[in-house]
């Protein structure tokens, strides 16, 4: 039977010093101990490492963040995920309390605010409240991290956060006097300024053929929501893809879901995220597309069906020896659903700054901005040297130390439709060919000198045969160096870039409503400023073999 219970929380800086132990329950292995067996884990160490030889046999849980170590060692049979989740939890929390990034120095200095939060999301073991903004009613930040948090009009000890009567009828306040307790939206949550923004991120992962054709092709998406309300507002949030609701079905793959969203009507109107927002920034969903189409629509499925706003292609063993490759990238300005129309036909989400950047519904006024473009192309170790890089646009360089050509455009250079070209010559390494003879001369060791292969205008008839032989010997040199050539070309390149305004998937921001008969403590003629942002990174995510 599984436990579920966590017994204890080791955090390690970057030299492997103990910056942090709290334990939960039971007497678990010590972090002494379990340290050293954790380093003698060749690397890649895995998130999980069983511990045959401590008493008694321990499963180890680790996450590295920030070049911090975590580790949570248990001794009974618990669901793995569940440990790494709180981990992931716990880092989550503190970074939310103590500052991004999460530093050991910051964990040191803040101990009183972090053993708080530990002891407040895990009691004996027993996995409590994870919530960022629960934990506030229940922590108390004081100092200087205090005053900053009260800042951003988060709960703290300043007393200009209390409200009028002091701590007396702060105590005394019902936090269930404003609605119902939801555990992931702390009480009495007041804001001077009503906003509400939604960002959609996502993160491309093309493969493409040698001939072009795409292998696979996914889109992972995820939903920031901000919300900076008073009360507790109901919000429905709708989403919309090409082909309707069997369109929106079949786009998202799948969902993962904050646990504010009510999922019943999801799975009766998919596309429609009704939700009760956390106070601030959380990661409202995610999901999963595949621009690929079903099997058995692949025969008429074309390669211009997936439209990527760049293409790569490598073609390699050119030059008379076999010696360059070049790359070329495929720039497209037009990009489905990019169309700035639709903007004007959904008012209702505003279109006014408010202390950020213009909120857009799809893209902005200019359109798409296709930016930060960086081409990788690996190349084998046994590579001495890339010479003679010679691209159409943009700079490209060779970083010998991790035998890669990275080729970037600045932005004016990526706003031009149109190809661009990028080719280079390797240097393999020093063989008896480049030694000797590589240009004609070949060295006597018994006079010491050079002596010239070549023909000379002295040549008699008698030596024709020899020439002969000589071209002949040459050409099956270069045939060699063609072969030999052909070993130190790349397999593979990648394209990384950002796309502001565009998401590859299609999927839209068709409405965000608030409910105000649904919605408490709003206040009179309450109307959020509402903004939508749109964005696709590929981190070298587009990748062709070649």
């Amino acid at each position: 039977m599984l436990s579920n219970a966590i017994e204890a929380l080791y955090i390690f800086d970057q030299h492997n010093e103990s910056i942090l132990e709290h334990v939960y329950r039971s007497r678990p292995a010590s972090a002494r101990l379990v340290l050293p067996l954790y380093l003698a884990h060749p690397t890649p160490r895995p998130s999980l490492i069983y511990l045959p030889n401590v008493n008694p046999p321990t499963v180890l849980f680790s996450v590295i963040h920030n070049n911090l170590l975590f580790l949570s060692p248990v001794s009974t049979e618990t669901e793995p995920l569940f440990v790494l989740e709180f981990l992931h939890r716990v880092i989550d929390v503190l970074e939310e309390f103590i500052g991004d990034p999460l530093l050991a120095t910051k964990i040191e200095g803040n101990y009183d605010v972090v053993a708080q939060l530990l002891g407040e999301m895990c009691d004996a073991g027993s996995v409590c409240n994870t919530e960022p903004n629960a934990l506030r009613d229940d922590v108390d930040v004081s100092g200087f991290l205090g005053k900053l948090l009260g800042g951003v009009a988060l709960p703290g000890s300043s007393p200009a956060l209390l409200p009028s009567g002091g701590l007396k009828q702060q105590m005394s306040l019902n936090p269930t006097s404003n609605g119902p307790a939801i555990p992931w939206r702390r009480a009495n949550v007041r804001h001077t300024s009503n906003e509400l923004y939604v960002d959609i991120v996502e993160s491309l992962s093309v493969t493409l053929a040698p001939s072009g054709r795409p292998l696979a092709a996914f889109a992972n998406g995820s939903i920031a929501f901000t919300s900076k309300i008073s009360g507790v507002p109901d919000l429905l949030l709708t989403l919309s893809a090409s082909g309707g609701k069997l369109g929106m079905e079949k786009a998202i793959e799948l969902p993962v879901f904050h646990p504010c969203v009510r999922l019943a009507r999801w799975k009766e109107r998919p596309g429609e995220l009704s939700f009760v927002p956390p106070d601030g920034k959380f990661m409202l969903a995610g999901y999963e597309v595949n621009l690929m189409p079903s099997n058995l629509d692949l025969k008429s499925w074309s390669n211009t069906n997936l439209q990527l706003p760049v293409s790569i292609e490598v073609t390699k063993s050119l030059g008379l020896i076999g010696a360059d490759f070049e790359v070329r990238l495929i720039l497209s300005s037009i990009l489905p659903g990019a169309s700035t129309s639709a903007s004007a036909s959904r008012p209702n989400l505003g279109t006014r700054g408010s202390g950020r950047s213009t909120p857009i519904f799809g893209s902005s006024a200019s359109g798409p901005t296709l930016q930060d473009v960086v081409v990788t192309v690996p190349v084998p170790k046994a590579v001495r040297n890339i010479t003679d890089l010679r691209a159409s646009r943009g700079e490209a360089y060779f970083t010998p130390a991790d035998n890669v050509v990275e080729w970037r455009l600045l932005t004016k250079d990526a706003a031009a439709a149109g190809n661009a070209t990028l080719r280079c010559t390797i240097v393999g390494p020093l063989t008896g060919d480049d030694e000797d003879g590589a240009n004609g001369f070949t060295f006597d060791a018994a006079n010491g000198d050079y002596d010239d292969k070549e023909e000379t205008y002295q040549s008699s008839a008698l030596d024709a045969p020899r020439k002969s032989s000589a071209k002949e010997q040459n050409q099956s040199r270069d045939q060699r160096k063609i072969q030999q050539n052909a070993s130190f070309m790349p397999s593979s390149a990648s394209v990384s870039f950002s796309v502001k305004g565009w998401l590859a998937s299609g999927i839209r921001v068709d409405g965000l409503v608030l409910d105000t008969r649904k919605s408490r403590g709003l206040g009179e003629g309450v109307k959020p400023y509402k903004g939508v942002k749109y964005l696709t990174v590929s981190k070298k995510g587009v990748e062709t073999r070649c």
